[in-house]
């Protein structure tokens, strides 16, 4: 049996946002691998996460980000069950770095997920990938593979929650929000968010 030392302990804790009392539990429960311990936890995590999915979310907060000496700025609305977690500095944190996220990776168009995405962004896309597509002469079904292929990308490019989050590229925001969920004990969805930047849409 591994010793788990303090040390490895903080670093999980570090890594993964989670409790220390959870991350020894891990350690041990893995004999102190730290990867396999962070793949326990974000299983744990989600599981935990999706017990709360649907449970209401009335309350939460606004974030704003300003970058680049002013010339742009994020505007963010993430919800979440009580007033009390909307004020802690966890939620506060979490706000600011999905708003600074938005800043540099700038979703375009501004979605949060999949489901947000207009049939028509859709079908214009797949019409420009069909052309490419048939253009390299490969047979049908290969072309209508291809298609798809490049459909999935596009939405998991412009999808906030499916983007790798810009302070962690091993997560994606989606996974960042499911670790909050986790940590906090609270259902959370990001709402809407927009981005400006100086002299776009003048």
């Amino acid at each position: 049996m591994a010793t788990i030392t303090a040390g490895m302990v903080k670093e999980l804790r570090e890594r993964t946002g989670t409790g220390m009392m959870e991350c020894k539990s891990a350690l041990a429960e893995t004999n102190g691998d730290m990867e396999q311990a962070i793949d326990l936890l974000r299983k744990k995590g989600m599981a935990k996460a999706a017990k709360k999915a649907g449970r209401e979310t009335s309350e939460g907060g606004i974030g704003t980000y300003v970058h680049a000496g002013g010339k742009i700025g994020v505007m963010i609305e993430v919800s979440c069950e009580t007033d009390f977690v909307a004020k802690t500095d966890e939620f506060q944190a979490l706000l600011r770095d999905i708003a600074m996220h938005i800043a540099g990776a700038n979703p375009v168009p501004q979605v949060v997920s999949r489901g947000d995405l207009g049939e028509d962004v859709i079908a214009r896309e797949r019409e420009v990938y069909a052309v490419q597509a048939a253009e390299s002469g490969k047979p049908a079904n290969i072309v209508e593979k291809m298609v798809e292929g490049r459909i999935n990308k596009f939405v998991a490019e412009v999808s906030l929650l499916e983007q790798p989050f810009v302070k962690d590229p091993e997560i994606t925001v989606g996974e960042l929000m499911t670790r909050q969920v986790a940590k906090l004990g609270e259902n959370m969805a990001i709402r809407r968010f927009v981005r400006y930047q100086l002299g776009e849409g003048a």
